[in-house]
């Protein structure tokens, strides 16, 4: 991320009309993934599980990567990547097979996005001296919300899902219109670094997050999600395989006593 400090700002009101294609790929992607959080996160809740260990999984290895803080030769961005998505899907993997680590990384989700909701909402009233106060906050706020997550599953899950996906959309739309603009803003307000300038239609795209967040949530509570419950399907799944299982001892002891019986 310490590119980011390094680009020159400009504000014309000139919508950017050139593209990467990798990058403008995995915004297309995540905005499909943002589409499925902020609207059917509950109730697609292994999909947003596995989902939610990909993202974290792949975007650490891939800062990590570039910032070559382990690799001692300097790595191309098509190799971080190709690691980057390998661990990111055997992150992705275990958040989805053992739901108490999904369900603790989504909390750990949703307490960073409201702590950044909050530092960009206090900057007029209070700028931090150090980036470590920013970054206590995140982490304070991250451990929290994981362990209300856990206590208060539901609620939790659908609040976590419609912000962050209204996040990944509202990133999206920010790379295409304004490549990143307001990304690298956030990164200085949370690094303390020395305020860049934004353009007026920044604030509008900012806005997009809160919008979509509080409707994703009404939607998720009152429509997609009325009515089902996560740990129904999995107790539901249990008993069928217990069901199952049962059937199966039946057959094999029918089975041996008409052997027995036919045996002279």
């Amino acid at each position: 991320m310490s590119s980011l400090n390094n680009t020159t700002l400009s504000c014309d009101d000139i919508v950017t009309t050139q593209y990467n294609v990798i990058i403008s790929s995995i915004c297309a992607v995540l905005c499909l993934f943002g589409l499925v959080y902020t609207f059917f996160g509950y109730r697609c809740f292994k999909a947003v599980m596995f989902l939610s260990g990909l993202i974290f999984g792949g975007a650490t290895v891939y800062l990590m990567c570039r910032e070559e803080r382990i690799f001692q030769q300097k790595l191309s961005n098509e190799l971080g990547a190709g690691i980057a998505a390998g661990i990111g899907i055997l992150c992705g993997f275990i958040t989805m097979l053992i739901r108490y680590v999904g369900l603790f990384l989504q909390g750990f989700f949703l307490g960073i996005l409201l702590a950044i909701g909050a530092i960009l909402a206090l900057q007029s009233f209070y700028y931090p001296s150090t980036a470590w106060i920013p970054v206590g906050i995140l982490f304070g706020t991250g451990i929290l919300f994981s362990l209300l997550t856990l206590k208060f599953q539901k609620g939790c899950v659908i609040l976590s899902t419609a912000v962050l996906g209204s996040a990944l959309i509202t990133v999206c739309i920010d790379y295409f219109i304004e490549d990143f603009l307001l990304l690298r803003y956030i990164w200085e307000a949370l690094m303390a670094a020395g305020q860049i300038q934004v353009c007026w239609y920044t604030w509008i795209i900012l806005g997009v997050w809160p919008v979509l967040s509080f409707a994703g949530t009404l939607l998720q509570w009152r429509v997609t999600g009325k009515g089902y419950d996560h740990t129904d399907v999995i107790i539901m799944r249990r008993r069928q395989k217990q069901i199952r299982t049962h059937l199966v001892r039946e057959r094999t002891q029918q089975s041996s006593h008409r052997n027995q019986s036919r045996a002279p």
